[in-house]
């Protein structure tokens, strides 16, 4: 099996041992995104930032490896309180479009450095 690590600046370097990306053929596997910043590093405040930050995030991280957020077959989101889940289905229609990719919502007791959200995505990429 050949891996190969994607990486880009337009999103916040890996915080621990992790890759922002790992590709395996045709699949790539998108590590966890919170609401960091990507030049800062920082915690963008409010659930609402941080929705659009985590899919901008991943958004780049997907470009940098030459796909799309529209090739996600499966996204997975973490939540710290589930109230928050219409406000991640709104957002999805800004980032994602028809046929939209499986997907799991869970509530979580609490993500890194604070973090309301978290999404991670596995791609299929396109030839």
């Amino acid at each position: 099996m050949t891996r190969s690590i994607i990486s880009t600046p337009n999103a916040p370097a890996a915080i621990g041992t992790y890759s922002q990306a790992v590709r395996t053929g045709d699949t790539l596997y998108l590590s966890g995104q919170i609401g960091l910043d990507p030049t800062s590093g920082q915690l963008v405040e409010g659930i609402e930032n941080q929705i659009q930050r985590v899919f901008a995030n991943l958004k780049a991280v997907a470009e940098a490896a030459g796909a799309s957020l529209g090739d996600v077959v499966k996204l997975t989101v973490y939540l710290t309180d589930l109230a928050n889940f219409a406000r991640v289905n709104e957002a999805m229609f800004r980032y994602f479009k028809q046929p939209y990719p499986a997907r799991a919502v869970v509530g979580v007791a609490s993500l890194p450095r604070g973090a309301l959200v978290e999404a991670d995505a596995i791609v299929v990429l396109r030839d």
